[in-house]
């Protein structure tokens, strides 16, 4: 219970975690400190702190809490199947198009694993929200967080068969920047667009009349023909083969984006979850727009 009030930062959600009340959380904090005969969280009506005294605890009983379920699990392992939860946050349109579709093949292989989705674009904290793994899209900066590379999203400018035919395609990036630009805006800010160019890399405004927080709006803004898009590849699969869809300025397409399954550092992997990340690889690996790309 110390452990989850930490990392949740709040009596209420540890109790959730738990299923337990929450004054039952309360009492055993004040039993664990009057054990102890030390203060570990300093609390008031806003916010919970951690005491020095509370954040040593912390830390070993994380490694105890470790290395128990290494013990547990290597036991459990030679004798059932993995089971339990699942915490798992990705973005809206990959889970939709890719995961979801594909979710009753790992249920039938793991029955007794149950899985969580944190459906956002945004890039959540594992540890203080309690998430197991996550997929993100992108170049890592957070060192605290173990990362294995499953697939590659690629990247293509496009725009709807009718509005090439009434404003024209594009020829050159300068071009580019004169036509209606269909925007995507990732926590707060518009994304701009990468290109290459004579092996350098150029940036485009994202911005333009349009421009939304969600892959599938973005789809919908080319559909209607509202302009030109700077995308992932595979959101437009299907209207790319059927024409509606066309692409421009492939000459000077960007390398694609690592897509990767990633996991807090510093705590041991249960079996359920690796079976998970396992099984978002060979979904990428399946997907012709989503594998890895060969150097």
């Amino acid at each position: 219970m110390f452990v989850r009030i930490v990392e949740s930062g709040s009596f209420s959600q540890a109790a959730r975690d738990l299923n337990v009340s929450q004054p039952t959380v309360s009492k055993q904090l004040a039993a664990l400190e009057a054990r102890l005969g030390t203060q570990l969280l300093a609390r008031n009506s806003r916010a919970i702190a951690v005491t020095p005294a509370g954040q040593d605890y912390y830390e070993a009983t994380v490694r105890i809490l470790q290395d128990l379920d290494f013990v547990e699990e290597r036991v459990l392992e030679g004798q059932s199947a993995p089971s339990g939860l699942v915490r798992v946050t990705l973005p809206p349109a990959f889970g939709r198009m890719f995961v979801v579709p594909r979710l009753l093949d790992f249920r039938n292989r793991f029955p007794d694993v149950v899985i969580e989705m944190e459906v956002s674009a945004r890039h959540v904290d594992l540890i203080e929200e309690g998430i197991d793994v996550a997929v993100r899209i992108g170049r890592l900066s957070d060192s605290a967080l173990i990362a294995r590379h499953i697939g590659d999203m690629r990247m293509i400018t496009l725009a709807s068969a009718g509005y090439l035919a009434r404003h024209g395609t594009p020829q050159t990036l300068d071009e580019l920047r004169t036509h209606q630009r269909i925007g995507y805006v990732h926590q707060g800010d518009i994304i701009g667009w990468e290109f290459e160019r004579d092996g350098r890399q150029v940036t485009v405004d994202g911005g333009g009349a349009f421009r939304t927080n969600d892959a599938d709006h973005v789809r919908a803004a080319v559909l209607a023909g509202l302009g030109i898009a700077h995308h992932a590849s595979w959101l437009f699969t299907d209207v790319l083969a059927s024409g509606e869809v066309l692409r421009v300025l492939d000459r000077y397409a960007p390398p694609p984006l690592p897509i990767a399954a990633v996991t807090a550092a510093g705590r041991r992997m249960p079996s359920r979850v690796r079976h998970f990340i396992d099984f978002l690889a060979a979904i990428c690996a399946e997907e012709p727009e989503l594998k890895v790309e060969e150097s």
